[in-house]
């Protein structure tokens, strides 16, 4: 979290990803860290990236519930939580890059 806080304070960048820690285990808490911070949650990324991962997934599909993936803005940054697999980085990136330019034009706008 100190991190994120020195980005945004210092105008570092416009879009923070982080990976992993977004499970259900006991040492997963990136979202419980980082949502507590946000200014509005983009709700409509963990609901498409679960979706997206159920439809991708085929012997473990089920598994696309326990992620608790998620997004949001703090001042003028998008911050996007997703879990760390590679095929879940995947995911994640290809929903993030077909809208990524538009986001960043309507939180910097």
């Amino acid at each position: 979290q100190s991190m994120i806080n020195h980005i945004i304070q210092e105008k570092l960048a416009n879009v923070i990803l982080t990976t992993g820690g977004t499970g259900i285990s006991t040492s997963d808490v990136t979202i419980e860290a980082i949502e507590n911070i946000l200014d509005k949650k983009i709700d409509g990324f963990g609901e498409l990236f679960r979706i997206t991962s159920y439809q991708n997934l085929n012997q473990h599909k089920y598994s696309s519930m326990i992620s608790r993936a998620s997004a949001g803005v703090k001042k003028n940054v998008l911050i996007f939580m997703f879990p760390g697999s590679p095929q879940a980085v995947k995911t994640a990136m290809n929903i993030i890059l077909s809208e990524l330019s538009h986001m960043v034009y309507l939180i910097t706008s």
